[in-house]
């Protein structure tokens, strides 16, 4: 396969599509996004399919979902902006680069959990699971703890929490059983990050025995 600016990577065509990459590792999985494959079993995408795949979930999205997306992760980088972060001791420890993965890490816990919500299980667990090994992965990058690492993934979950909580409260929502779901699922959702989370830094502890 000839590579040239019209091919991108896994990460690249995540970028471009706002979601995070494991997402779209399962779509390609699925069959929901085309993906070509180089001699070396790398996947690749082409732009314009990534770009007429995104234009088309644009369209049978209804708008109050995009503006609810835009809502929350307007309350999320107000909150980081404010100074939460700097506050966390686990934060402090942290060199320029790991503090903006870590940054970039919240953004990408409020898109997994709009993805969640508009998914099938199947694909909501991946992508809960692709979190979690993220998360796991970044903290052990860090030098942190099993506890600090635990910590970060709390903060950002309970960030997540809030930025939910102020886009059903905005959106004047008084059913008390469409409240019961969206805490039921986000429940679900970072359950299943925390378990991966722990699963996975259990595993890179004994690999280094």
């Amino acid at each position: 396969m000839i590579m040239n600016d019209e091919w991108l990577s896994l990460s690249q065509a995540a970028k471009v599509m706002g979601v995070h990459p494991g997402t779209v590792r399962v779509w390609a999985d699925l069959g929901r996004l085309p993906v070509h494959r180089t001699q070396g079993g790398h996947r690749r995408f082409l732009r314009s399919e990534v770009e007429l795949s995104l234009a088309s979930q644009r369209t049978d999205k209804p708008f109050e979902t995009d503006q609810a997306v835009q809502n929350a992760l307007r309350r999320m980088r107000i909150q980081i902006v404010e100074g939460h972060l700097e506050t966390q001791r686990w934060y402090r420890k942290l060199d320029e680069e790991a503090r903006e993965q870590y940054r970039r890490g919240g953004r990408d816990l409020l898109q997994g959990m709009m993805l969640f919500l508009s998914s099938s299980e199947e694909e909501g667990k991946a992508e809960a699971r692709a979190i979690g090994y993220e998360y796991a992965s970044l903290g052990r990058r860090s030098n942190l703890s099993s506890v600090e690492i635990v910590r970060a993934f709390m903060f950002f979950r309970n960030t997540l929490f809030d930025s939910m909580l102020v886009v059903y409260e905005s959106a004047s929502i008084r059913s008390a059983r469409v409240w019961g779901d969206m805490l039921k699922k986000v429940n679900q959702f970072t359950d299943e990050i925390m378990l991966t989370l722990i699963e996975t830094y259990e595993a890179f502890q004994r690999s280094n025995r």
